[in-house]
């Protein structure tokens, strides 16, 4: 009676492990395509873009962006995405999602 309990028992600790690698193994993966999104998308953007003050002061204001999933939208970050979207084209059809990220790695 004690063996299958067991066996049981270990079979669900297995599929657990296995549910929790896999879930490990996605967020990994969605972190990683992000930042090679975001470092694709900065290595292309000039030094005068790094340079701008409009740009660098949006830094806080993407980091709310990004960690409120879109939510919160400061007023120096729309300077930013415009300022970006004026002077790099490869930022004219980038995301909100995807320049916040570049700003905060730049």
């Amino acid at each position: 009676m004690r063996s299958p309990l067991i066996a049981a028992a270990l079979g669900l600790l297995l599929l657990t492990d296995v549910a929790h690698a896999q879930t490990l193994k996605a967020t990994s993966n969605i972190i990683v395509r992000a930042s090679a999104r975001t470092l694709d998308f900065t290595s292309d953007t000039t030094t005068s873009i790094r340079d701008s003050k409009i740009v660098r002061e949006a830094h806080d204001d993407a980091a709310s962006f990004v960690a409120s999933n879109g939510e919160i939208r400061g007023a120096q970050l729309e300077a930013a995405f415009d300022t970006l979207r004026t002077r790099v084209p490869e930022a004219r059809d980038a995301s909100d999602q995807t320049l916040a990220e570049a700003i905060l790695a730049l």
